[in-house]
């Protein structure tokens, strides 16, 4: 079983990475678009099941002096399941798939919890597949969304928890992109801590030594 003080690391970063989660953005001079825009954005979004892309993550711990950097695959295939393939530094595969986590690690034993001993996470998760299918109406029930810009070029959208617990673990995910293109997604911890997710083609682009700063301009850099 994985432990308690486990779970929630383990889960968010197989949910995060699909939409990158940044600090937040300065405002621009782009007033927030309307409800009807932003869920028109969300539903161009929205792909079929199996879908696949690469990914870079940079996550940003307050009690580490430089950022923990990890790259590989992340699938979506249908419904609620997701699996995030580690290639580098060293390889894991962490699945979501009927209400259970697994995460499996070369020369252990799989690991395993349930869902439903942790609530916010299985809203966290409902939230994640209404963007994948692109289904706004569902995404809504469980974030208040802000937009800025449109489908027609840059973009963002910002995600704010409404659940007061899920809020207590996620301050706020900020969703990076151009066009039909999500490239980034920043994720706010709620105790101060960030992960960044280069997504697609911008995975490779991830630098050594990553800082704040230099994942921000990359995100928000036209392609």
């Amino acid at each position: 079983m994985i432990s308690g003080k486990t779970r929630l690391p383990l889960l968010l970063s197989l949910l995060l990475p699909w939409w990158a989660s940044a600090s937040a953005s300065e405002p621009g001079t782009t007033p927030p678009a309307t409800a009807s825009s932003a869920s028109a954005l969300i539903a161009a979004l929205g792909q079929p099941a199996p879908a696949h892309t690469a990914f870079a993550e940079a996550r940003f711990l307050q009690v580490l002096a430089r950022p923990l950097v990890v790259s590989g695959e992340l699938s979506w295939l249908g419904g609620d399941q997701l699996q995030r393939r580690v290639d580098h530094p060293r390889q894991e595969t962490a699945t979501i798939a009927h209400g259970e986590v697994t995460q499996q690690r070369d020369g252990k034993s799989p690991r395993h919890f349930s869902l439903t001993r942790a609530p916010q996470l299985q809203v966290l998760l409902d939230s994640f597949v209404a963007l994948l299918s692109g289904d706004a109406g569902r995404l809504r029930q469980a974030f208040e969304i802000r937009q800025t810009g449109d489908a027609a070029g840059a973009w963002t959208l910002t995600l704010v928890p409404r659940d007061a617990k899920v809020a207590k673990t996620v301050a706020s995910i900020t969703i990076d992109g151009y066009a039909r293109e999500s490239r980034c997604m920043h994720m706010q911890e709620a105790d101060g801590d960030l992960a960044i997710d280069l997504l697609g083609a911008l995975a490779a682009k991830m630098p050594a030594q990553p800082t704040r700063e230099a994942l921000q301009a990359l995100c928000q850099g036209t392609p």
